[in-house]
């Protein structure tokens, strides 16, 4: 199956991801966050940086897209025999609609990536689209202002530090819009201000149960 985690900067995606995968024995699809030769720069200029940014993070959530197929093509043909692995399940730290919906759209509002870039963006992730398909369940993680600002600090990515709250508060508001209308398949609302599933066990049995009641609804 093809579990996905969206959510804000900040929201606790890859945690979630990385507990979720010792859990259940899933592989991980990570974002290109760490190496990502853009991110520096553009925090520091996002009119100049916006269109190269969000090109590299497309590519790279396309390049995860067709190991995803790759993975559900080898799964369809698996026979399960004594001694061998069960077919696999992959948990994607961040999809690919977030990147039109959400990061692109967001830059092309507020100014900082130019209709002309937006346009020649639109139509790439467009042609992508035609081999997407959505994940068997997306989790989503609602987290405040003040929580996005609390992880934020404290993974301690200094180019991170200079995010206005402005900027954090846009994509708050894009990413509920987005999940207001979310209709490819099944959803799960996690409200992560009142969680903490990496330092309380109790939170991250209670995040597995509501897992296992959906993942139980779609395999019914």
């Amino acid at each position: 199956m093809h579990i996905a985690i969206t959510g804000n900067i900040g929201a606790g995606k890859t945690t979630l991801a990385e507990q979720l995968a010792s859990y259940y024995g899933w592989e991980v699809l990570y974002e290109a966050v760490e190496g990502n030769p853009y991110l520096a720069d553009f925090y520091s200029d996002m009119p100049r940086w916006s269109f190269n940014l969000q090109i590299y993070f497309l590519n790279s959530r396309f390049l995860q897209v067709k190991r995803i197929i790759d993975i559900q093509v080898a799964n369809q043909h698996h026979t399960p025999q004594a001694g061998t692995a069960s077919r696999r399940t992959v948990i994607q730290d961040r999809t690919i609609y977030e990147d039109a919906a959400i990061f692109a759209r967001n830059l092309y509002v507020s100014g900082d990536m130019s209709e002309r870039d937006y346009n020649t963006y639109s139509q790439l992730f467009a042609n992508m689209m035609s081999l997407v398909h959505p994940p068997d369940l997306m989790i989503y993680l609602r987290a405040s202002l003040p929580k996005l600002r609390e992880q934020i600090k404290k993974r301690g990515r200094l180019f991170e530090q200079s995010i206005s709250d402005e900027y954090l508060g846009n994509l708050n508001q894009l990413y509920e819009e987005f999940i207001s209308s979310y209709t490819l398949g099944p959803l799960l609302i996690l409200d992560v201000d009142q969680l903490d599933y990496a330092k309380h066990p109790a939170d991250f049995d209670l995040v597995v149960e509501q897992i296992n009641s959906r993942l139980n609804s779609v395999s019914a």
